[in-house]
């Protein structure tokens, strides 16, 4: 049986989309054209609405509707500190947590050779020149993957030479973690970033 064009064709774009192979895509479709018709218009217009109205800020790179994003035109960000993280979801963490109230610079992917990406698929004039601007502090909160520290690495180095001061965030234990459940790695990494007990 001959499939539809346009069955086909929303088949293949679904694909697109991470971890989605060709079977995935297929119920996606089907899902989406018989069980849920309004639904996959909603996807239609807010898709397109996402694509023709976003673009990245000016200043930390994450996507914004406008030229600079409501965080960074906040006048109550702390401005010495620059936090970098890969992604717009990293960010989106880190302000969960409530404890960080500087600015952010977001990379947009990491270093990842083995996935073509190298240092000059990456933002980093822009990146430089921001912590240039700021005269700040950097904290490095890619993930701790290998390619994300292999980021970091790349980052502090390029940094220090700009004679910028560069931090990376703590690893260790979860909170609420039991010893006998932590990964060995994890578990060294905690014991080497230990710090001093004040009352």
């Amino acid at each position: 049986m001959n499939t539809p064009s346009s069955l086909e064709a929303l088949i293949e774009a679904l694909r697109c989309l991470p971890g989605v192979g060709p079977k995935s895509a297929q119920r996606m479709a089907y899902h989406l054209l018989q069980r849920d018709k309004p639904g996959a218009l909603r996807l239609a217009h807010s898709l397109g609405s996402a694509v023709e109205n976003l673009r990245h800020c000016a200043k930390c790179n994450s996507f914004s509707e406008e030229e600079v994003c409501v965080l960074c035109s906040s006048g109550k960000r702390d401005d010495s500190l620059l936090c970098v993280v890969e992604m717009p979801a990293d960010l989106l963490m880190m302000e969960q947590t409530q404890c960080y109230r500087g600015m952010y610079f977001v990379l947009m992917g990491r270093l990842s050779p083995l996935d073509g990406v190298v240092a000059r698929d990456l933002p980093l004039d822009r990146l430089i020149r921001r912590a240039q601007e700021q005269s700040c502090e950097v904290i490095l909160a890619t993930n701790f993957t290998v390619e994300g520290e292999a980021t970091a690495h790349y980052l502090a180095t390029l940094l220090r030479a700009q004679g910028i001061k560069v931090s990376r965030i703590a690893r260790g234990l979860p909170v609420g973690g039991e010893l006998e459940h932590v990964d060995s790695g994890t578990l060294a990494q905690a014991v080497l970033e230990r710090r001093e007990v004040r009352e």
